[in-house]
């Protein structure tokens, strides 16, 4: 079987209560007609709801799982099974306003909920003035005094908000506590999991005008309580290692124009996500915004024709 190409997928937009239209204005997208508030752009995904497409080449129109189910050890690596999921979900995140309090249920627990693991990653593409994260407990609080807060509407007193620049990377582990504050143009790398419980929602309603569902059940057994006032990974020059979890590994490469990125075959998939800049080398031109496979059998070698910044997502077919 011939070595499979980089492979690009069309994306697939969620409409969220959230969201905006910045998709189109910062990374040059042509989003649904109309005024609806585009919260996710959904870049890599392969679940029963929901399969990416490839764009070009000859795998054209297929789906992210039909192709692993093709060829699933030129495209994972040898002994990976035609039908396992991929196991990473790849978003664009439009953050216009903020998200709901939220918790993603630790393995420990997650079966017992129905529900799957999620630990996630957030890279800062754009920040407006004065943006902020939530993420985790501040000192001191109990799970006494957060359901307390949590009766009497002040969670916020309870939780740990901090400013953010773009560059800035934090890593979320499940059973950590979190919300994304609003004019945050955020990619996140996940585990392939759809499980959200929504502890507070600081009472806004739906898009279709009800106050949205929350699972305060779950989201109490699924917080870790130890998790205390965590901190970013703050923007630096270079390359650097953003994350290193269990689940998967992401490194921020920066290129100067004329410096390449180059992948062997035979080594492991990796997922490129190019966040600034512009790269040659995959039959048209990566810009920013693009998410592509490098499948495990391909050699590739991108170079950037101007300065460039690629977040590699990689350890994740073991």
């Amino acid at each position: 079987m011939p070595k499979p190409p980089l492979l690009r997928f069309a994306p697939l937009y969620q409409e969220r209560v959230w969201g905006g239209r910045a998709l189109a204005t910062a990374l040059g997208r042509a989003l649904p007609a109309g005024d609806r508030p585009i919260g996710e752009s959904w870049e890599l995904v392969d679940r029963p709801e929901a399969q990416s497409r490839v764009v070009g080449g000859p795998w054209a129109g297929q789906s992210l799982r039909a192709v692993i189910a093709a060829d699933p050890a030129g495209v994972m690596g040898p002994g990976w099974a035609a039908a396992r999921p991929f196991p990473i979900l790849v978003k664009w995140l439009d953050c216009r306003e903020r998200l709901s309090l939220q918790v993603h249920p630790p393995a420990a627990v997650a079966g017992e909920l129905r529900g799957e693991p999620k630990t996630e990653n957030w890279y800062l593409a754009e920040c407006q003035p004065g943006a902020h994260l939530i993420v985790g407990l501040r000192r001191g609080v109990t799970r006494e005094a957060f359901a307390a807060a949590l009766a009497a509407g002040t969670l916020e007193e309870c939780v740990h908000r901090f400013p953010v620049a773009a560059g800035d990377s934090i890593l979320v582990r499940s059973g950590q506590l979190h919300a994304i504050d609003g004019g945050n143009l955020i990619l996140e790398i996940q585990q392939n999991s759809d499980t959200t419980y929504r502890v507070y929602d600081w009472g806004r309603v739906g898009l279709d005008g009800r106050p949205r569902q929350l699972h305060v059940e779950e989201s109490l057994r699924s917080i870790l309580w130890d998790d205390v006032e965590p901190t970013p990974r703050r923007a630096g020059p270079g390359s650097a290692v953003l994350a290193d979890a269990p689940e998967f590994r992401l490194r921020r490469v920066a290129l100067a124009p004329g410096e390449s990125l180059r992948l062997a075959a035979g080594d492991q998939p990796r997922i490129l996500s190019v966040v600034a800049g512009r790269l040659e080398g995959a039959g048209e031109p990566l810009r920013r915004g693009d998410n592509l496979l490098a499948p495990y059998a391909g050699a590739f070698a991108l170079t950037a024709s101007e300065g460039a910044t690629v977040l590699v997502t990689e350890n994740f077919a073991g």
